[in-house]
């Protein structure tokens, strides 16, 4: 199996979320990442959607997702045609005696620290995967008390865009 990102247009309507996970859930797929926000157009929202599959039952699934009225394109984005990155919010334990270590470890990955307690420091972080898990490594000897991830988001890179066709036209009055 190999690793697939889509990028996906959807109209931002209630439900759209559901319909689209339901068609990979259906198919037996599991989604391993799913990011969903509007886009430049406030109708208009982006799922990114990392799943891992053979390339001919994704085309399956790619085709039936075309089918679903509030859909309005999908691309599947190369790693190597694009930027992809996640974001980590992650709480460590951060005494006096460990706390330079700790901020030597947030400058060495470029994240930053967005909140500061007596016994702990919150930090975020955005990468590719396989920088935000070494981060993730790096701190665990100190002691994560809490952390979040979020899904990829992916662009395609260079001055082209997904929506750079004319997408076609929401009609609300229906």
């Amino acid at each position: 199996m190999t690793q697939h990102t889509l990028s996906v247009l959807v109209e931002n309507t209630p439900g759209i979320l559901a319909r689209v996970a339901a068609l990979f859930s259906r198919r037996g797929f599991n989604i391993e990442s799913l990011a969903v926000g509007t886009t430049e157009h406030p109708d208009i929202s982006r799922m990114t959607i990392v799943v891992n599959v053979e390339s001919l039952p994704l085309e399956q699934v790619t085709k039936q997702l075309n089918k679903l009225i509030n859909v309005l394109k999908i691309v599947e984005l190369d790693p190597s045609q694009s930027v992809q990155r996640e974001l980590v919010l992650v709480k460590v334990r951060a005494d006096a005696e460990t706390r330079s270590q700790v901020l030597e470890t947030v400058n060495l990955f470029r994240a930053k620290v967005v909140d500061v307690a007596p016994d702990a420091v919150t930090i975020e972080a955005t990468g590719n995967r396989e920088k935000l898990d070494a981060f993730i490594r790096v701190l665990e000897p100190f002691g994560i008390k809490e952390l979040v991830q979020s899904g990829m988001v992916a662009v395609g890179r260079g001055s082209r865009s997904i929506s750079d066709r004319s997408l076609r036209a929401i009609d609300r009055s229906a």
